[in-house]
């Protein structure tokens, strides 16, 4: 009998605010070491947190995104453990009552079909420090900078059966926290990171015990300690063994995961009311203000995708993956054909951005000169094959389209009598092709584009090629 596997993720998304989320610190990464730092993030005695509501509008944020019950009254609870970089020796959190409750994320798989994954909950929290260890020999520094960032951590229920289904609602979640605006989702950065919790049972038996891998910061790590996780399990399982309920690293040089503490349960942590910060209390007021200013969300633009520029349903959901990826998109269709556009934004845009490295937002092609490239193979100025030319060129040089075009002399050759004039030409120099093609061989037409098109250098326009080269030799 099969194994089946459940999985469960606990996302820290680091909400995109100003400041810290108990004090008036700045949150900007890459600060020297403790220079974002106050009595109140260093836990010096007396100082007292106070709420930034800006947190709380983020969290808001994402309970509407996603269909969620939202608490009108919440509270922050203290919980208690010791890490070298935790100055309080607690963490404020939320335990009981989460500002956000139950929701759904519904994810696309990659056969199509669409999976709903239950959120238990969301819950704003303070990071901790950072424990530094590289610049130091047989000590460890601390950079407390980060220490009371606000986190809003978001849990899902144990609802994924695959790696590649908890990969999908990580990247789904990834792409909803970028258009609403609340995280940057930099995952080098640490600012959206997730904890896996992983464990195999036979179909239909309760639930196994789980293993938890510690933060994992890329989609293809979160599938390659799943991956491992599930034959580490599986091997215990099937040798009469018992899995450990325990927490994990993944170590990515090794592609394994490695034992780093037994699992705490939520006793262990002693949570209990913050005595120094009132409850949440959520007014209606409030939440329709942020129901009011949230933007199109990813469903609803590939939706409208699909619709407005007669999108499949793949090429829609690539494009609104990402927020940035999507305006692009609809900057350079304006005007122009849909599909053309998509093709390529998706193909040629995408390709040299992921060739040369580069991230959408620093994009070296605005989405006008995109838009004006591809009117000019829509208006017959220049074909398909001369476009991928001006495109290499502004892409890695700059330039403006039209100025290329001409500079280069690329402007499609359209003159039928000039056409036809190469056609004869070719023609008359391949008899033996000819006479083939006349006898039946018709993937010799092929031959005969190929060539006319190096007599043009590629600038006579290809569909007049065709219906002149087949008119002339059909002839008997």
């Amino acid at each position: 009998m099969d194994w089946e596997v459940v999985i469960g993720l606990e996302v820290h998304a680091q909400l995109n605010t100003a400041t810290k989320i108990f004090c008036g610190c700045p949150t900007a990464f890459g600060a020297e070491p403790n220079s974002h730092t106050c009595p109140v993030c260093l836990a010096m005695p007396g100082a007292l947190p106070v709420l930034n509501v800006a947190a709380v509008d983020k969290a808001i944020a994402l309970g509407l995104a996603i269909g969620a019950e939202l608490n009108r009254h919440s509270i922050f609870a203290r919980k208690n453990y010791f890490y070298p970089d935790l100055p309080k020796g607690y963490q404020i959190s939320q335990y009981e009552l989460p500002v956000v409750g139950k929701g759904t994320l519904t994810v696309q798989l990659a056969d199509g079909v669409e999976k709903g994954v239950g959120v238990t909950r969301a819950h704003l929290e303070e990071d901790a420090g950072k424990s530094l260890h590289e610049a130091f020999i047989g000590q460890s520094g601390i950079d407390l900078n980060r220490a009371g960032t606000p986190l809003l951590e978001i849990v899902s229920e144990p609802d994924m059966r695959s790696p590649a289904e908890a990969v999908a609602y990580l990247k789904k979640l990834h792409a909803l926290v970028r258009y609403l605006d609340i995280c940057d989702g930099n995952m080098q950065e640490g600012s959206f990171r997730c904890d896996a919790n992983v464990s195999l049972r036979r179909p239909g038996a309760a639930y196994g015990t789980r293993a938890e891998i510690k933060n994992l910061n890329s989609f293809r790590f979160l599938e390659k300690a799943i991956e491992y996780e599930i034959v580490r399990q599986r091997d215990i399982l099937e040798s009469g063994g018992q899995v450990v309920q325990e927490t994990r690293l993944y170590d990515a040089n090794r592609d394994e995961t490695r034992s780093m503490r037994s699992k705490e349960e939520a006793n262990d942590y002693r949570y209990f009311p913050d005595p120094d910060l009132l409850p949440l209390v959520l007014d209606e007021s409030r939440i329709e203000r942020i129901r009011d200013i949230l933007p199109e969300l990813p469903d609803a633009k590939r939706t409208r995708f699909m619709n407005q520029y007669a999108l499949t349903a793949y090429d829609a959901g690539v494009l609104t993956a990402g927020r940035v990826l999507a305006d692009y998109y609809e900057q350079v269709a304006a005007g122009v054909d849909g599909k053309l556009a998509a093709n390529w934004v998706m193909g040629d845009l995408l390709g040299a951005l992921n060739k040369a490295g580069i991230e959408m937002e620093d994009c070296p092609v605005s989405a006008e000169k995109l838009r004006l490239l591809v009117q000019r193979i829509a208006d017959r100025t220049i074909s398909g094959k001369i476009a991928k030319e001006v495109f290499e060129e502004i892409f890695y040089r700059g330039g403006e389209v039209d100025a290329i075009i001409d500079g280069r002399g690329l402007r499609q050759i359209t003159d039928v009598a000039a056409i036809a004039a190469m056609v004869d030409a070719i023609v008359t120099a391949n008899p033996q092709q000819a006479a083939d093609f006349r006898a039946g061989k018709d993937k010799l037409l092929g031959f005969f584009v190929g060539q006319v098109m190096k007599a043009s250098q590629g600038k006579a326009n290809p569909d007049q090629v065709n219906a002149i080269l087949l008119e002339r030799l059909r002839k008997s």
